[in-house]
């Protein structure tokens, strides 16, 4: 038995379908939010947008005890809770950061769809917490 199928045992099974579909559904639009922050005029709005998306999956994963997803989206969301206060247009350090989690969620995605006994090994670099925030 995969992950999957632990889930959709040890819970409602449409608990477990409306995760994995809000789950996909946030993660598409992701990437462009992130690429977004290096415009001034798309900061505010996508890292308060971001910081919901980590927030619900936070929120989600630590429901269903998936642990290793849950943290990196609890890493992410303490960062964006920082630049919410912040105005201009995000560093690159930030953005790749960002990017970097993306990626990552993207993995665990797969690893859901396929069904895998396990997630894949978190990118050891997601610990490297941008410095600088804005550009």
């Amino acid at each position: 038995m995969g992950i999957f199928t632990d889930l959709e045992a040890e819970y409602d099974i449409e608990i477990v379908e409306e995760f994995f579909s809000h789950f996909s559904f946030m993660l598409e639009s992701l990437e462009t939010l992130v690429i977004g922050l290096e415009k001034e005029e798309l900061y505010s709005n996508n890292i308060g947008e971001i910081f919901r998306i980590f927030h619900n999956i936070k929120s989600s994963t630590g429901y269903l005890k998936l642990t290793p997803i849950n943290k990196i989206v609890a890493l992410g969301e303490e960062v964006l809770d920082e630049c919410r206060h912040l105005e201009g247009s995000a560093s690159d350090e930030l953005i790749n950061w960002l990017l970097l989690l993306s990626d990552q969620l993207q993995l665990y995605k797969k690893d859901l769809e396929e069904d895998q006994d396990e997630l894949s090994a978190t990118d050891h670099n997601i610990i490297k917490i941008p410095t600088k925030y804005l550009k």
